[in-house]
């Protein structure tokens, strides 16, 4: 079944929101009507971004103002832990991007502290994590150095070719000022400035010789960690509220009065009663020695609705494939291999989007570090195949078993490949540095120290020598040893 949208007759959009293009040249139109289809989708993602602010649509129902029955409005914001807990755990420790050579890597490093890469590359699975994608934009600022940038969904979308690898043609950044259209298409060799209508308004050149943005998501059907439970959530917040709205129905139970006679109005005759404001029920027909004063009870739902919101609150937890770490199954479990395994099917999934993220970042940094700015002239080819890539989860660190294991493989594997086993170190490479310094200072002071030693039992020898000269006696002579011949 064809789920596709088709724009023309070279462009459509796939069911997963992919926009593709059998043309290399994107014509007004074709823009145009890219821009609008993921505009439409900027209304899911707005409703996400929603849900994980805190801003849930139990908020903005409409209240009955003649209803004097309790309208609480909780909102239990299980979206924003979802995501907060899952992104903590994928990105919560810097990602090791690395060279082998020891002057492009510290070129490289430095790069990204002042980019503050590391922090955008979270801001990056944290936008994946509330809409299923987010983008990574590199450019060159007016002193011409190499910058990146994060770009939401609802500003920005790239355009693939329909061959079977998807090659990025360009990628569309834009935005809407007093509702008038305009932006950029960076395609693999120009940046192509837009107006309202998507007319070219001015084309410049550009250095990267490929499109300067990458799509990074954890899926191929672009599913957020937010949009897979937004559901449960909703109805986590309306059965909560309703449950609410029953304990202040309770606070506010009626009193009966029955076959008791009651104090009346000198006037009127009637009990001094108002059933709105006394919240009173009164009958002085019935039998006097039957007379009955005490509550109206109510039905009591308590232990349907606390099994409704723990069926609830499990289903968005395993739905999401994120563990809840306030469960009491994570309580007195020391043991690093059991919260692994507690934490598995989070695993699993950090491992899909880790691999995603990996081409990603290839890709995209190939392109950046090929122009010559940041580590100087090399292979886009040769950069993305000598790049190194190691995601590290942020759990628990069970320090000694990790020491145990990593000296277990020493003569086994290379020190490099020894020391990236251990969680607490960030940059092997860095770490093997500041071992050989440390091995270099002991070696200096060890000569050091040796050749004072020495210096010291020459002394010795030769005041020997002249305690001896002075006396005109031999040593031989002095502790009774044959003469040497």
């Amino acid at each position: 079944m064809d789920t596709n949208k088709y724009i023309s007759g070279n462009a459509y959009v796939t069911k997963e929101g992919m926009y593709l293009s059998a043309s290399d040249e994107i014509d007004s139109d074709t823009l145009r009507a890219f821009i609008d289809d993921n505009q439409s989708r900027a209304t899911q993602y707005g409703k996400n971004y929603q849900l994980y602010s805190g801003k849930h649509d139990i908020l903005k129902q409409p209240s009955d103002p003649n209803s004097s029955r309790p309208d609480n409005r909780l909102v239990s914001n299980w979206a924003n832990y979802v995501v907060n807990t899952y992104v903590g755990y994928f990105m919560g420790k810097p990602v090791k991007i690395t060279f082998d050579n020891d002057s492009a890597n510290k070129k490289l490093q430095d790069w990204f502290n002042n980019n503050s890469f590391q922090d955008k590359l979270a801001d990056v699975a944290k936008q994946v994590a509330i809409y299923g994608r987010s983008y990574m934009l590199a450019y060159q600022d007016e002193n011409a150095e190499t910058k990146i940038a994060t770009v939401e969904p609802d500003e920005g979308f790239m355009i693939y070719d329909t061959t079977i690898n998807h090659n990025p043609l360009a990628f569309v950044r834009y935005n809407y000022f007093n509702s008038r259209l305009s932006g950029e298409m960076y395609t693999q060799n120009q940046i192509v400035e837009f107006a309202d209508g998507g007319t070219t308004v001015k084309t410049t050149d550009h250095l990267f010789g490929s499109v300067p943005a990458v799509e990074f998501y954890s899926n191929g059907a672009r599913l957020s960690l937010v949009g897979k439970i937004a559901t449960l959530v909703d109805e986590y917040d309306s059965a909560f509220s309703r449950k609410a709205n029953q304990v202040d129905y309770f606070d506010q139970a009626y009193l009966k009065i029955l076959g008791v006679p009651l104090q009346r109005d000198k006037e009127t005759g009637e009990p001094i009663l108002d059933l709105g404001a006394n919240k009173v029920l009164y009958s002085p027909d019935a039998d006097a020695a039957n007379g009955v004063v005490d509550f109206i009870s109510k039905p009591d739902g308590d232990n349907m609705q606390e099994n409704m919101l723990n069926r609830l609150k499990d289903d968005i937890f395993q739905t999401a494939m994120v563990a809840n770490l306030n469960d009491d199954t994570f309580s007195g479990n020391s043991s690093g291999v059991a919260i692994r395994y507690k934490l598995l099917p989070m695993q699993n999934q950090a491992a899909s989007e880790e691999r995603k993220f990996t081409i990603s970042l290839r890709y995209l940094l190939g392109s950046v570090l090929s122009i010559g700015t940041v580590i100087g002239s090399a292979d886009v080819d040769q950069i993305r195949k000598d790049l190194k890539f190691q995601f590290v989860r942020n759990i628990p660190l069970d320090i000694a078993n990790e020491a145990q294991a990593a000296s277990t493989m020493s003569g086994i594997v290379s020190k490099e490949t020894q020391l990236s086993t251990l969680s607490f170190v960030d940059d092997p490479k860095a770490e093997m540095k500041r071992i050989q310094d440390e091995q270099a200072e002991q070696v200096k002071q060890a000569l050091k120290n040796a050749a004072s030693a020495t210096d010291s039992v020459k002394d010795d020898n030769d005041g020997e020598q002249e305690v001896l000269a002075g006396k005109g006696t031999s040593r031989e002579e002095v502790d009774g040893s044959e003469p040497r011949q």
